[in-house]
């Protein structure tokens, strides 16, 4: 306490680097203008914020300490005055003081998340802020979506966002979501898989089939069985109370067991979480609406706002046979050369998926979608370019060789992007505060190694920045050498380049083997080549004239995206021609006099002819459909 006060009471005029930063939001810790989040971002170290005495004596600060200091502001009230340390207390334990704080006789509880794994498989918990409450999402989105993307001015109100020209839309396609609960395994812990497979009607793969015998067992081990959720224990106490077929069941702890272990890959089909949630996508819709100024004859809009895929990760595996790729630190924003490497590969080191190792996405995407990928690369070129939107990758499995992650830093990302005001989202702005830092080049060996297929990556003060809205203390989720892997191992850092660029050599060459190289667009067309032979035209992929094809300006005004649009008109003709004569038909035939009557077929000819008169000028027709997709000729024709 005596510390807190110190901290609390310090004049902190001297601590900016810049001088003229010193008479500033000079405010004291418990000044209600001063949020808990200026408060951890006070007492968390930077080196180019603050001076180095200040970040010294930050660092003699113990974390329990600016804990308390914490606690002690998300508590405050100003009629306390100076005298808030009659408000906090431990108990006495054998007459001395205990550990456990107390704040007006009530224990105080510190909720921590866990990010990740370190070298001995234990959790890396760190402590939440004392207002830290999640981010409530709906889940609505999996692997099979429909997108397209529309011009600005025909959209009405869609809020805030980095638009260019347009905004993307997508729509899910599918009635559940293919789930892989990893970490159901443990008892308690994956509520929501829990849940569901206590409901009747699942479509579930790779879990034990289990009977009365084992419910019984379960609920005899009374510790492990009370770790349960209550849907889940009444699952297993319904089953031990039947006989037979009537009796099996399956425990989202109980995977199959496949060769003496249990397997990692246990799958089920979840209904979409919206679809039992309707109160609150009803209450989303209405507070967008409110919050918009929406009107009911209008619907709320929810474009895109923001592109964060994510990657798999390995160290090396089986003696060397399974290369590693663990060279991605926990974020990356990729400009769209980089990018489009990263969709074009699909690079994973290790994948679960038929295909093996090097590359999975581009490969089992015929089940769902029979046309040649470069068309769906194109298009999806045309609509980076048109919404003007950066893509931030984030990593799964491992960060380097060291970290092991998961999904955690995954299922970290909503709650940090949730908490960007609408301008921090931008990711030009980003690297102009630092908060994104290109990766740097590096040499391995006498070679320098293609660090450029990595655009840039989070920096500290990103994490100082945006991760104490969530942690108490922020720069300790992210140590150095995970936001700089490179640190942990040069050998595997230096691999895990290599085998990027051996990954994009082999699936490039095989447009070229196929002839899709002929249907690329030209940016696509040159990167191909710089992924299969090194160089287009002589030029690498950092040559200012290649990376002028993937300027959005460039692509909006290039004469294959007018093609794309003029073909999207030329196919919008046919439909509405098609449209005409099946009315004009309908019409011709007298048994259809009365139908016609009744289905209004004259108003539908007359707005036939309409809207295909407003396509008779091509230029005026192309200009209003500027910014979509357009159709890719190759297709067409």
């Amino acid at each position: 306490m005596k510390i807190t006060r110190e901290v609390i009471d310090k004049d902190y005029s001297d601590r900016f680097r810049n001088p003229e930063k010193s008479n500033i939001r000079n405010r004291k810790i418990l000044n209600p203008d001063r949020s808990l989040g200026s408060v951890i971002k006070l007492l968390t170290p930077s080196q180019t914020l603050y001076t180095d005495e200040f970040n010294t004596w930050l660092d003699t600060i113990p974390q329990r300490v600016k804990d308390l200091v914490l606690i002690v502001k998300r508590r405050y009230r100003e009629e306390w005055e100076e005298n808030w340390e009659q408000y906090f207390s431990v108990d006495s334990v054998n007459g001395q003081p205990a550990n456990e704080l107390r704040f007006k006789g009530e224990k105080l509880i510190t909720r921590l998340l866990r990010v990740g794994f370190d070298q001995n498989g234990s959790w890396r918990l760190f402590a939440l802020r004392k207002d830290f409450i999640p981010a409530q999402k709906l889940l609505a989105e999996d692997d099979i979506t429909v997108s397209t993307v529309a011009p600005l001015r025909l959209l009405n109100e869609i809020g805030p966002g980095n638009f260019k020209e347009s905004a993307k839309f997508v729509h899910n396609c599918e009635y559940r979501l293919f789930q892989r609960p990893d970490d159901a395994i443990h008892r308690g812990f994956d509520k929501q898989t829990e849940k569901d497979l206590a409901r009747p009607g699942n479509f579930i793969s790779n879990f034990e089939c289990l009977d009365q015998n084992d419910a019984v067992e379960q609920v005899a081990k009374t510790l492990t069985f009370e770790k349960y959720t209550d849907p889940m224990r009444e699952l297993i106490l319904s089953a031990s109370d039947k006989v037979g077929e009537a009796s099996q069941f399956v425990s989202s702890a109980n995977p199959r067991i496949v060769d003496g272990k249990p397997t990692k890959n246990p799958r089920y089909l979840q209904t979409r979480p919206d679809l039992f949630d309707p109160k609150s996508v009803y209450l989303s819709l209405s507070g967008t609406r409110l919050r918009r100024k929406i009107d009911h004859e209008n619907s709320v809009l929810y474009p895109v706002r923001s592109v964060l895929p994510g990657r798999r990760n390995n160290p090396a595996e089986d003696g060397g046979k399974v290369r590693p790729l663990c060279c991605f630190a926990p974020i990356h924003y990729l400009e769209l050369p980089e990018l489009f490497i990263d969709f074009i590969v699909s690079v994973t080191g290790k994948s679960p998926s038929t295909t093996g190792a090097g590359s999975e996405g581009a490969l089992t995407k015929a089940p769902f979608n029979a046309i040649l990928p470069i068309h769906d690369l194109n298009a999806a070129l045309v609509s980076y370019a048109s919404t003007g939107q950066g893509a931030f990758v984030t990593s799964a499995g491992y960060i380097g060789p060291k970290y092991k992650v998961a999904h955690d830093v995954s299922l970290l990302i909503p709650e940090i992007w949730s908490r960007l005001r609408d301008y921090e989202n931008d990711p030009n702005d980003m690297i102009s505060k630092g908060y994104l830092e290109k990766v740097p080049k590096l040499k391995h060996n006498g070679a320098d190694l293609p660090t450029e297929y990595l655009g840039y990556r989070i920096t500290r003060r990103f994490a100082h920045e945006f991760l104490g809205r969530i942690f108490t203390d922020p720069i300790s989720v992210f140590p150095e050498d995970m936001i700089q892997p490179e640190l942990q191992d040069k050998e595997q850092y230096a691999d895990s380049l290599n085998n990027l660029v051996d990954a994009g050599r082999t699936v490039a060459a095989r447009y070229f083997k196929d002839g899709c190289i002929e249907k690329a667009c030209p940016p696509l067309r040159a990167l191909l080549e710089i992924m299969a032979n090194g160089s287009w035209d002589g030029k690498g992929l950092l040559d200012p004239d290649f990376r002028k094809l993937f300027d959005p300006a460039s692509i909006l005004e290039s004469e294959w995206y007018l093609q794309r649009l003029a073909t999207r008109i030329e196919v919008t003709k046919k439909y509405w021609q098609g449209r005409i004569e099946y009315l004009e038909e309908f019409v011709k035939d007298h048994a259809n006099k009365e139908a016609s009557r009744k289905l209004d077929i004259e108003e539908r000819l007359n707005f036939s002819n309409d809207a295909l008169s407003r396509l008779d000028d091509s230029d005026d027709a192309i200009s209003r459909i500027h910014g979509c997709l357009g159709v890719d000729p190759s297709i067409y024709r």
